[in-house]
């Protein structure tokens, strides 16, 4: 079966100046032939060309997908893979994505379809997954095994090309020391073979490095050879992806990748409740008793606000405070007035992003029946929902707003974050939306709405409002020091013959056991801090726009989320060029891009956009409306304007069609190679073997860690 992905009539273009028309052909003029924005994935259901599938879904490339298992799978042919369009030849993928270099039978048709068809528009291929050997380029392996933890580097020829957006190291996962996570053949160039490696690793035992991932120049035709196995989600294929898509469409495609990172504190000015490390509970929350336990709140302090700036200028990225005022007025009239966390907050207020969080944090959804543990929604005596009243939400809306406008803090007021995400739907106590909460939103001109992404991930609409979906670090929002966070994080993640409260072993399908409690001394830096970090880092490196959020209790006492900010931050920096910033956005925008995605990926399944490159102009056509999204060359123009904003070494962005063809210009330095189409008819069979892996080595898998 073919599955068409985005089934738009899209390919980007092969840089190509003229064609030669083959003899057959009505004129044997010289023509410049249509390229089509899309990209041809086939597949034999291995992850590494699921990855890359990934990677293009993730930033709105088309691509059309094969499935060499399906029986019913059309053939790839020359009619298959090329036409003609109003008298020019078209050719209908700028790039081809195999398994391998040649996944197909000895002698097969397809294969010499393929050959010929890269060779007549300069069409270059990914072999995703391949043994080292002559056929792809380079020598039998040198090395054929492990490569967990291995750091790899980017060549200078890498640095130059396709991976110019790194800083020159490739870490590969080494997530479990029990299981394999990473399996490569490392191979130098064979001899006299047009092979230049882009990613290399020493070879163990000797004194020269093999390709990991290489270009092979061959019969006028051009290979990026792979010669290990990933999965999307493994941190060396993230680090590499772009490279792989700008190399295979010569930078020129639609969609756009970019790697957010936004943090948001929640509670700003209020006091967290703490974790009780004997009753484990949370005095003062609804999983205590009523009345059991010592309050000892968590709240921030003016050093901790000096603390914050200082991070921000050293990391370059500014938190957005999410705040409640009433938290500031109840702790002045408990304090004769005073409130040094507020008056230091506010005089540096502009170095902040601030978002609204309801005035006293209150529960927004259904009233909280909080005598049964877990709590439920208390009903009326015909057995409905009893709801918190509209204007109750909106007094809550409206009076931290005002609140927030009279002490001069620079608020966006279509943005807000409710106390617990609450009055958006929440299992199992409350599987819908306080109906109430739609229309205090248009009340108080709410456009963006926060959610919580482990209960509401995908961005919908609640009345007026579309909904941010925001992670939830796991960082407790009832721990100021890391012996609480550890002592809570325990009892959630082991069992009960281990002390613990037995969630994990309950719920194995969204959570696992530790193996043992972590030491309460050391178990938040040498456990929690480096899972976290790499749970976030994933996050930015997958094109997500997604925002995090953690809790003002955790800028504070022992501080704990700056270690896991900073390990994300940190290994960041170590990992991409300058070009390639960290895109730190306020929850607006992002909720934004996530919106605009939405609606391109929509238009590109309903096969309502056209995209295609001739020579150095590319055409797109969108429907109205919908905002498209592409990366090309720097210096690329759009009716003699600048195209898009500068990142990774090209230029990327959005920009609305109004219903009308766009034209964006390639700037005159795009190398334009001259394809001929003097090639085989794709009646001949393929000289190439198929791909085989010797006797006596295993081809491997990936290892998936567990998210």
């Amino acid at each position: 079966m073919m599955r068409t992905i985005r089934t738009a009539a899209l390919t980007a273009g092969a840089l190509i100046a003229s064609l030669v028309l083959p003899a057959a052909a009505a004129h044997a003029d010289t023509v410049t032939p249509r390229v089509d924005l899309r990209v041809l994935v086939v597949s034999d259901g291995g992850p590494s060309t699921d990855a890359i599938a990934a990677e293009l879904d993730t930033a709105g490339t088309p691509y059309t997908e094969i499935d060499l298992q399906d029986a019913a799978r059309p053939s790839i042919d020359a009619d298959f893979l090329a036409d003609t369009v109003d008298g020019v030849p078209r050719a209908k993928f700028q790039a081809v994505v195999l398994p391998n270099d040649n996944p197909f039978p000895a002698g097969s048709a397809e294969m010499a379809a393929l050959v010929a068809y890269e060779q007549t528009y300069a069409i270059p291929q990914v072999d995703a997954y391949t043994y080292a050997r002559p056929e792809a380029g380079l020598d039998y392996p040198g090395y054929s095994g492990s490569v967990d933890g291995v750091t790899a580097e980017v060549t200078e020829a890498g640095a130059a090309g396709p991976f110019a957006y790194l800083d020159g190291t490739v870490p590969f996962d080494d997530d479990s020391p029990d299981v394999g996570e990473s399996y490569a053949y490392l191979s130098t160039p064979a001899e006299g073979a047009d092979f230049t490696p882009y990613v290399d690793a020493a070879i163990p035992g000797q004194s020269t490095r093999g390709s990991l991932v290489g270009e092979y120049r061959h019969d006028g035709r051009r290979e990026l050879v792979v010669t290990f196995v990933y999965n999307q989600h493994q941190q060396q294929f993230q680090l590499l992806a772009r490279g792989i898509v700008e190399w295979m469409t010569d930078g020129v495609h639609l969609g756009a990748s970019r790697n957010y990172f936004a943090v948001h504190v929640d509670d700003v000015f209020g006091a967290d409740d703490r974790w009780d490390t004997e009753l484990n509970c949370t005095p003062g929350d609804i999983d205590c008793p009523p009345g059991q336990g010592a309050s000892d709140p968590i709240r921030m302090t003016p050093a901790d606000v000096d603390y914050a700036l200082e991070w921000q200028d050293r990391q370059g990225i500014t938190l957005d405070m999410v705040y409640n005022g009433a938290g500031s007025e109840t702790h002045r009239e408990e304090n004769n007035g005073q409130d040094e966390l507020a008056d230091q907050f506010i005089a540096d207020r502009g170095s902040f992003r601030w978002v609204n969080h309801t005035y006293s944090h209150s529960y927004l959804g259904c009233v909280q029946d909080v005598s049964v543990v877990p709590w439920q929604c208390a009903t009326n005596a015909d057995g409905t929902t009893q709801w918190v009243s509209q204007s109750e939400i909106s007094d809550e809306i409206a009076n931290n707003r005002s609140w927030g406008q009279t002490n001069g803090l620079p608020l966006d007021t279509e943005e807000l974050v409710t106390g617990e995400h609450s009055g958006l739907r929440i299992l199992p106590q409350q599987p819908e939306d306080n109906p109430n909460l739609a229309p205090a939103l248009a009340d108080n001109g709410i456009e963006w709405l926060a959610s919580d992404y482990s209960r509401d991930p995908a961005q919908r609409q609640v009345g007026p409002a579309t909904t941010v979906s925001r992670y939830p670090m796991n960082i407790f929002y009832n721990a100021g020091r890391a012996a609480e966070q550890v002592d809570e994080y325990n009892w959630i993640y082991t069992s009960r013959a281990q002390g613990g409260s037995g969630v994990c072993e309950d719920n194995p399908a969204t959570s696992t056991c530790l193996t043992a409690p972590l030491d309460t001394a050391t178990g938040y830096a040498d456990h929690i801090v480096p899972l976290e970090t790499r749970t976030a880092l994933g996050h930015v490196l997958s094109n997500d726009p997604k925002p995090h959020y953690i809790h003002q209790s955790n800028l504070t006492e022992d501080r704990i989320a700056y270690p896991v900010l900073d390990g994300v931050l940190d290994t960041y920096d170590t990992l991409f060029a300058d070009n390639t910033p960290v895109v730190n956005l306020p929850m607006k925008d992002l909720g934004i891009e996530t919106q605009r995605r939405a609606a391109w990926d929509a238009a590109l399944d309903a096969g309502q956009v056209t995209a295609y490159r001739v020579g150095g102009t590319v055409t797109v056509e969108a429907p109205d409306g919908v905002a498209m999204t592409a990366t090309l060359p720097t210096g690329t123009t759009q009716d003699g304007a600048a195209f898009g904003t500068a990142y990774a070494g090209a230029v990327s962005g959005w920009t609305a069609s109004a219903g009308q063809p766009l034209t964006l210009t390639l700037p005159s330095s795009t190398a334009s190679p001259t394809a001929t189409a003097d090639a085989p008819d794709g009646s001949t069979t393929s000289t190439t073997p198929p791909t085989t892996v010797p006797a006596g080595v295993t081809e491997q898998v990936p290892y998936a860690p567990e998210n």
